[in-house]
């Protein structure tokens, strides 16, 4: 294994233990627990809930695998806060989605070379991409899994209350 190829897998390896801890934690909290802030005026479970699908839908098409699989969640998770849009998706609905695209999503992530990680990703373009390689796949995969382990942190917030 030369060096590329075990940061490769050093990062996959720290998002599988990421998301895998994530998605034993979702499973575990109940739709009850869901609804509740993890802190006095922050964020509801639901929202982190569709936060984190809508995420991982859109990571699809930033490493170029594929078009978003649930477009509906942006505008409900990503471009408005918590509380902003009264209409949301059940956690139910959520919970399915959020298992959805995170199968598709690592069944990408599993089949990719260790070289390709090291293409640019959607939001830079061919021609700029010599100029900032640091801009590339495996970069947006880090900083996704540091993204995963913060709001991991506050779901858990909602476990130990009970």
């Amino acid at each position: 294994m030369n060096d590329q190829q075990l940061f490769v897998k050093m990062a996959l390896d720290a998002w599988t233990a990421q998301l895998n801890g994530t998605d034993a934690l979702i499973g575990q909290l109940t739709d009850e627990q869901l609804m509740h802030e993890v802190a006095p005026s922050r964020n509801r479970g639901i929202y982190l809930l569709g936060h984190l699908a809508a995420e991982h839908d859109l990571l699809l098409p930033l490493l170029r695998f594929q078009a978003p699989m649930f477009p509906e969640l942006k505008p409900v998770f990503i471009d408005a806060v918590d509380r902003a849009v009264t209409d949301l998706p059940s956690v139910q609905q959520l919970r399915a989605q959020w298992k959805a695209v995170n199968g598709v999503l690592n069944d990408h992530i599993k089949n990719i070379a260790a070289s390709d990680w090291y293409t640019r990703h959607a939001n830079i373009s061919e021609a700029d991409f010599p100029k900032e390689p640091h801009r590339n796949r495996l970069n947006v995969l880090l900083s996704r899994t540091i993204h995963l382990a913060h709001h991991r942190g506050q779901l858990v917030l909602l476990a130990e209350r009970g």
